[in-house]
This record gives structure tokens, C-alpha cells and sequence, in this order.
């Protein structure tokens, strides 16, 4: 497999950053590419990402990896208004432990398997949240080592979630930024971090998924089941939290295969989302800076993507770049009031990461760069349900001899 850095263009064959100091991602050629017909019949293999075969660099992982992505693409009506727009949700709780994460392990601890014999070689990852619990439930089911390397703090209900998988914990005390590039450097494992190239290729089919959808409409990916033929072929914008920048370069990497593969008449604008409390990336773009820099975050109930030292955050910055768009921030007053219309309105729980989505599409249409004749696409890219909630109030309780009573009201009210 070879690797190439997206900002010198410097190849190699190893590693995870380019001499430059910049990620690096895999070399794919998808010239040849093309949407292939739905098969009904086919294998588990053929219905998730691994459809996707051709720009893939490993082959299926067994056991619950083959049910990783092929997640549904919800046309959600009802938040159109609020939304300012046409709206979609990609719905990445649908994967198997609950986020998009899952897309990018099933392929990391893939390339582990086949480098080494199960149940001798070992993955690895840093994370104190959903990449920790998708990276253990891969590796559980594959039969492959995993070491998860997590800070001193974490609260221990997580760490209960992880542990459930039974990976190899390991509490760190230092500085948790720092520890992503240092576990590159660890001897005997194959880290799959935030945007290491194998977990970047796994997570590109998110984009692959969407884009399949407004194109064919078969399959499970129905779009909109109004298709015309003159509906377009691709949304006009793509809407996705941002927190290291892995899963916004993946989308970005799909977007350049599709358009080498000239499937697209258009591509899709990209806007990228950060709670203000730590907005780095944001920030950088806000000043038109050419690198993003480190800053000193503060707390956000989006706290699985604040993360104040992006290591893929230059990349982001050129993905919006090279395809328009932007990346903003919102507060975390609209993206509570964003979690809430998702739940009220398309009946999708989400986490408050990928409620930021919503609330930035309101933004952006409220601004004028999204129109409400644009079809948007907002990644929800894990569920809500792992949160602990305050008890709502209670319901008024009446006597069942009363119970015909009020439901006649109820009705006449409606």
C-alpha cells in the first residue's frame, strides 16, 4: 500500500505522518470506479461499506465488522423549516457500536489481520470515548489484541463502556494531546488513531454512502424516494461535526475519488462544525490562517469533539478550500436546542457532537450561504442514547375510571 501526503505530495510505504509533518493518507485509483447495480441476494460483505471494495484497501473483516456502515439516509421533512433548507440525516448510529467511528476501526483491525495471525498481533488506539469502544468491540470480534490508551480523568461510567469489551486499558497521566503522537511511536502496534491513514480509508464511505444515494436511490440508501432525473446526482452541501479532522479529510477523500471517477455533475460544498468552547479549527479559518493552532478549549457539552490541538486540522482547512464551504462554531445554546428538533421533529437521538450540525446548518441559512431549495446532508454521527439525562417531569397521572375522559380532551385539543 502506498502513501501520500495530501499537502507535498511526498509517497512512502509506512507511517502515519509525512515528513512535512502532515497526515498522510492512502493512494487509491478510482478512475475506474463506478456505482454497481443493488444486489438483494448478496452477502452481508457487498451490503455495508464493504460494497465499496474497489477503493478499499483491505478485504472484509469478519464477525461484526461486515455489519459496519450501510447506514440509512433519513429525508427529514419536519426540520426543514428550522433547518432553512432541505434536509437529510445521515443516521451513523445505525453502526454497531453506535457512531461512524466503527467504519474506520472495521478496516484498521482488517489491515491487522492481515498482517499478522489473529490472536497474536496487536491494534491500538488513544481515546476516552466512542473510537475506544469501537475499536475494542472490532477487535473482540476478530480476535485481534487491542490497547486502548485513555487519561488518568476519565469519568469511570465510560470507562465501564470500554472495558465491557474486554480490550487492554491503559490510564496515562501527561499531557492527553500529546499522547496521539507518541503512541505512533510505540513498538509492536498498529495504532489506529483519529486520522491514521486505514481508519481515514474506513471512514471516506460515509461521503461514498451519501453520494450513492442521491445518485442510484437503491438499496437501503434511498434518498428520496421523488427522484427525478433531474435531481441532482449529489447534495449541495455536506454538514459534519469536526474535532481531530479525520473524518472531515475522509470525506474529503471521497469527494476527490468521486470526482476522479467523474461520477459526479457536481460536488457537494463542505461545512465542518465546532462547539465555540473549542473551536480551533474555526478559528483558524475565521482569520483566513494557513495552519491551525493549539488553544487552550474550554468545556462544552459537545465534549467528544473538543479537542484543542486538531492533528489533522491543516487538512480540513484545505478540504473547505478546495471545495467551498467553511467551518464555524456554534454555542452550546443552540446545539442543545439542535439536539432537541432532532428528537422532536425526525425522532433521531442524537449525541451533542453531531447535534452541532443542525444548529450550524441554522446558522449558515440564517447568513445566506445555504438556500432554502438546498439539498443538505447533516451527518449525525453517533447516538445519544449512552447519555444520561435529567429525568423529564413527570406526567399527570388520573384515575383509569377518568382515563376516557382525558383522552377526549386530548383529542379535542390536538
Amino acid at each position: 500500500m502506498t502513501l501520500v501526503c495530501y499537502h507535498c505530495g511526498r509517497e512512502t510505504e509506512t507511517g502515519a505522518r509525512c515528513a512535512c509533518g502532515e497526515p498522510l493518507w492512502l493512494k487509491t485509483d478510482a478512475s475506474d470506479f463506478s456505482w454497481t447495480e443493488s444486489d438483494e441476494s448478496s452477502n452481508p460483505p457487498e451490503s455495508g461499506l464493504w460494497r465499496y471494495g474497489e477503493l478499499l484497501p483491505t478485504e472484509p473483516l469478519p464477525g461484526v465488522g461486515l455489519a459496519a456502515g450501510g447506514t440509512p439516509l433519513i429525508r427529514t421533512e419536519r426540520l426543514d423549516d428550522y433547518a432553512g433548507c432541505q434536509l437529510w440525516v445521515k443516521d451513523e448510529s445505525a453502526n454497531p457500536t453506535g457512531t461512524f467511528k466503527d467504519r474506520g476501526s472495521a478496516v484498521g483491525v482488517a489491515r491487522a489481520l492481515e498482517t499478522t495471525e489473529a490472536g497474536d498481533g496487536w491494534v491500538g488506539t488513544v481515546s476516552h470515548g466512542n473510537m475506544a469502544m469501537s475499536m475494542s468491540a472490532m477487535s473482540a470480534s476478530a480476535g485481534v489484541n487491542c490497547l486502548v490508551l485513555v487519561p488518568d480523568d476519565i469519568p469511570p461510567e465510560r470507562l465501564g463502556h470500554i472495558a465491557q469489551y474486554d480490550p487492554t486499558l491503559v490510564q496515562v497521566e501527561g499531557e492527553y494531546g500529546k499522547l496521539y503522537y507518541d503512541s505512533l511511536e510505540l513498538p509492536g502496534i498498529r495504532f489506529v488513531n483519529s486520522d491514521t491513514p486505514y481508519r481515514v480509508a474506513g471512514q471516506k464511505t460515509t461521503a461514498l454512502e451519501i453520494c450513492e444515494a442521491f445518485a442510484t436511490g437503491h438499496g437501503r440508501f434511498v434518498a428520496d424516494s421523488s427522484k427525478s432525473p433531474d435531481s441532482p446526482n449529489a447534495p449541495d452541501a455536506i454538514v459534519a461535526p469536526v474535532s481531530s479532522g479525520g473524518h472531515a479529510s475522509a470525506i474529503w477523500k471521497a469527494l476527490r475519488e468521486l470526482r476522479e471517477a467523474k461520477l459526479l455533475d457536481s460536488i457537494p460544498r463542505l461545512y465542518f462544525v465546532q462547539a465555540a468552547a473549542c473551536d480551533p479549527i474555526a478559528q483558524a479559518f475565521r482569520a483566513d490562517a494557513e495552519e491551525v493552532d493549539s488553544i487552550e478549549g474550554g468545556e462544552t457539552v459537545a465534549y467528544s469533539i473538543a479537542n484543542s490541538d486538531p492533528p489533522s486540522g491543516n487538512r480540513v482547512l484545505a478540504a473547505v478550500r478546495e471545495l467551498g464551504g467553511a467551518v464555524l462554531s456554534v454555542s452550546d445554546n443552540e446545539i442543545l436546542d439542535a439536539k432537541q428538533q432532532f428528537a422532536r421533529r425526525a425522532g433521531i437521538c442524537v449525541e451533542p457532537a453531531s447535534a452541532t450540525t443542525l444548529a450550524g446548518i441554522r446558522q449558515l441559512s440564517k447568513s445566506g450561504e445555504i438556500s432554502t431549495g438546498d439539498y443538505v446532508v447533516a451527518i449525525a454521527t453517533g447516538t445519544g442514547f449512552r447519555e444520561q439525562s435529567a429525568p423529564p417531569t413527570a406526567p399527570q397521572s388520573v384515575p383509569l375510571a377518568d382515563l376516557e375522559k382525558r383522552v377526549r380532551s386530548l383529542v379535542s385539543d390536538a
